[in-house]
Order: C-alpha cells, then sequence, then structure tokens
C-alpha cells in the first residue's frame, strides 16, 4: 500500500497540469450539436475510452511497463498523434508532469526522460511521463493503467459539465458508467499487440483536427 496515497495524488483533478483546458475533440461535437446532453457525451466518452484511450496512451503505458525505451515510446506517439492540437496537448500535460514529479516523485528514470526532452530528443508525452513515475513508485501495471484512464475520463467530464454544460450530478452518473468501460480498457489493452498502437478511429481524429479551425472555441484541443 505504500504506493496508494502517493497515486492518488498523481491522478488527483487538482494536479496542475492543464486538463482543465483541454476537450480532447469532444468540443467539436458539442459544437455541431451531437453532443449536447448527458446521454450524447456517454456515448462519446465509451467511444473515446475504447479507441484513443486503450489504443495509444494505456498500450503505451503497457509497452513501457514492458520494457520498450521511453525513447522509442515517445517517438512512436508523436508520429501516431495526427492531429497537431493533440499532440500539444499531450506533451503539454506530459511537460507540466515531468517538472512536478521531478519535485515530489523523483527517481532515475524521471530524470532521464526530463534530460531526453530538454535535449530535443524526445517531446515528453503525458502517458509516458505517468507510466515513468508509475512504475517508479512500483505500482503494478493493472492499477496504473486503470488510474490513468479514470483520471482521464474525469478531466473530461469535469469539462463537459463546463461546457455542454451539464450538473454536476450528471457527471458523477457519467463516471460511475465509465468506470466500467475503464475496467473493460484495461483487461482489452492487455490482449494488444504493437501492430494495435495507434488504431484510432478516423472520426475521431478528424474532429479533433477540425477543432483547430473551429470558430468560437472554450478548449485549446
Amino acid at each position: 500500500m505504500t504506493y496508494q496515497l502517493a497515486l492518488q495524488q498523481l491522478t488527483d483533478s487538482a494536479l496542475p497540469t492543464g486538463a482543465f483546458a483541454h476537450s480532447l475533440g469532444f468540443e467539436t461535437y458539442v459544437e455541431r450539436g451531437l453532443v449536447r446532453d448527458e446521454a450524447s457525451f456517454g456515448v462519446w466518452l465509451a467511444a473515446f475510452i475504447s479507441q484513443q484511450l486503450t489504443y495509444s496512451d494505456a498500450l503505451a503505458i503497457r509497452f513501457l511497463y514492458e520494457g520498450v525505451t521511453v525513447a522509442e515510446l515517445d517517438s512512436l506517439l508523436t508520429a501516431q498523434l495526427l492531429p497537431r492540437q493533440l499532440r500539444e496537448a499531450s506533451t503539454k500535460m506530459g511537460g507540466r508532469l515531468l517538472e512536478i514529479g521531478a519535485e515530489i516523485f523523483p527517481s532515475a528514470e524521471l530524470a532521464e526522460y526530463r534530460e531526453l526532452v530538454g535535449s530535443g530528443r524526445a517531446a515528453g508525452h503525458q502517458p509516458l511521463a505517468f507510466a515513468v513515475v508509475a512504475r517508479s513508485l512500483g505500482v503494478p501495471l493493472p492499477e496504473a493503467l486503470a488510474a490513468y484512464l479514470f483520471a482521464a475520463v474525469t478531466s473530461l467530464t469535469q469539462n463537459a459539465v463546463r461546457a455542454i454544460p451539464l450538473g454536476q450530478n450528471a457527471g458523477q452518473r457519467l463516471l460511475r458508467n465509465a468506470a466500467d468501460d475503464v475496467a473493460s480498457a484495461v483487461e482489452r489493452v492487455s490482449h494488444l499487440t504493437p501492430d494495435d498502437f495507434g488504431a484510432v478511429s478516423p472520426g475521431l481524429e478528424i474532429s479533433q483536427m477540425r477543432h483547430e479551425r473551429q470558430r468560437a472555441r472554450m478548449f485549446m484541443s
């Protein structure tokens, strides 16, 4: 249990990584009227968990735990995150997590990743920053995956409460329903192969690209 409180701090919505400034594409669906209430956002969120979070972020975390170098995974993430805003969101939040982690959860592995980023040899993506810190804390892979995915879901839901808007109770109902999707994603990612990395729905990626040219927007991505 020595890592439990540290993991809670690492995934707390109050951790200042800037997640409140990113919709990761759902704002485009709001602008088009496709996401407009609790039910429609729940559909989008379930798809996002089963696509982007599973085949990109979660799979990168699993591969790092299994020994793939952080430099290689960083390069692969940069290549497969096609929407520019999504790449920037990942590195902005990752950069903040690397900075915070160096102060409160320092480790040789984290220092190595920061050095790669500082020298321009890596971009510094959020899931990898999280994975490096979590592994150095001794967090088992299934718990690290569940914590990361649910933290991402929580941030997106909080942003949807503001953007759609939704009530606070609706947000809590969405989180309870999403917990089952997170558990399914953790199970699914254990069976994926390197060939599955980055297999994200083109429709989601197109919506993330459209956000860059959206006339009015609340979020950076």
